[in-house]
């Protein structure tokens, strides 16, 4: 169950820092846009980014935001990628992404997938 503060910050247009685990152990994090679907987490990558290679071999993740409207409360989130939708039902959730960031439907001249988190731990504020 998502955290109603928790929520309200995934529903902005805050972009997300993503946090994974490179092969070699290492960390690796990126930028991206973040919502919600259901009572998970969402976000869209190309199918052979290095970040969805690196969920695919191990699915930990954790994501840190800092809300637009409050930057001094940041979100962390921890979980797992427990899910990865394509075709329709990946595109729905990507148009959604992409016309709250920037008003208009993502282009299609590239493939995308959708990765669905579960999260374990949620925190909202420093601590």
């Amino acid at each position: 169950m998502l955290d109603p503060d928790v929520r309200r910050v995934l529903d902005g247009t805050s972009i997300a820092h993503l946090a994974t685990a490179l092969p070699d152990g290492s960390p690796h994090t990126v930028p991206l846009w973040i919502g919600t679907h259901d009572n998970r987490i969402v976000f869209l990558t190309g199918p052979g980014s290095r970040k969805a290679r690196n969920l695919r071999r191990d699915p930990r993740m954790a994501l840190s935001i800092a809300p637009v409207d409050n930057p001094f409360e940041p979100v962390v989130v921890r979980g797992r990628v427990v899910e990865w939708l394509d075709g329709d039902a990946a595109w729905e959730i990507i148009d959604e992404l992409s016309t709250k960031y920037t008003g208009a439907p993502y282009p299609r001249e590239e493939e995308r997938v959708v990765a669905v988190i579960e999260p374990e731990r949620q925190t909202v504020g420093v601590g």
